[in-house]
């Protein structure tokens, strides 16, 4: 019972060091509002609905104990392998971890407890059949809480962007750019008619929002999570005829407009607490 006693090498272990990545700029915002509203609780089945490299499935196994069991779900094999990793660094035990997508969660039906999804669910293929799913999986009265980033959601660039590519006349394009956003970015109240088509109920919604800071648009285009996460789907939007003189245009006119203050793009987004009907 007191094995943690004599765990104090945690300091000199290489593969625990390489572990301490926990706090990605990305996912904290959303991630600290989602674990304050979980009811924590003991002997409890949770799953983690798009964990990608383990945040916050990792701190909310921690977070129950080994009484309980946390699952994890993302189709993105690499970033499980990473989980496992910092599994093994930090002994955590209690964490199964599956390949696969939200619209068909290898799960019995009313198995879990607790359903979490940290801006998981914007990134799905069709997000009425995952809910679907996530209330499949959930017990009757059980949790579920996800966090989701909203419409405006770097506004700054975006207005930048489609003003650069109306300026080209490219009309069509400015249009793939609003389409693109409210594709993965729903609007709040279509989140909140979803969850309630599919059977939940909402307990608290809470809305909040949290800035990115760079030094130009250089910067800020050549950012390692920006390249991950937005600039492929963005290029993809400019004929390819087009896509050097685009985004010189843009980055020159972001790199103007940060000369005296620096850019900043804002995030917001809301967490929303729900309980299965």
């Amino acid at each position: 019972m007191l094995e943690y006693l004599n765990e104090n090498y945690y300091v000199n272990d290489p593969d625990f060091v390489s572990s301490l990545d926990e706090a990605p700029t990305w996912s904290v915002p959303f991630g600290l509002k989602l674990l304050e509203r979980v009811k924590y609780k003991h002997n409890i089945n949770a799953l983690d609905v798009g964990c990608g490299t383990g945040y916050p499935l990792l701190e909310l196994a921690e977070s129950l104990g080994g009484s309980s069991k946390v699952y994890g779900v993302d189709p993105w094999e690499k970033a499980l392998d990473r989980v496992r990793q910092k599994m093994r660094a930090r002994k955590i035990d209690n964490v199964e971890l599956h390949c696969g997508r939200a619209e068909s969660l290898p799960f019995d039906d009313m198995f879990f407890s607790l359903v979490v999804s940290n801006n998981g669910l914007n990134n799905v293929d069709d997000a009425e059949k995952s809910i679907e799913e996530i209330n499949r999986v959930l017990k009757k009265g059980g949790q579920l809480i996800v966090t989701i980033n909203l419409p405006g959601t770097m506004h700054e660039f975006y207005d930048v962007f489609k003003s650069v590519l109306k300026d080209h006349g490219l009309l069509e394009e400015v249009a793939k750019t609003e389409n693109h956003i409210l594709e993965k970015r729903k609007a709040l109240i279509s989140w909140l008619k979803i969850l309630r088509n599919a059977g939940f109920e909402t307990t608290e919604v809470s809305e909040d929002k949290f800035r990115y800071h760079y030094s130009d648009g250089s910067a800020m285009l050549n950012h390692s999570f920006i390249k991950l996460a937005f600039l492929g789907p963005w290029k993809e939007i400019v004929p390819e005829r087009m896509l050097q003189k685009i985004f010189t245009e843009t980055e020159e006119t972001l790199n103007k407009l940060s000369r005296n203050k620096g850019l900043t793009l804002t995030i917001p987004f809301a967490c929303i607490d729900c309980k299965k009907l």
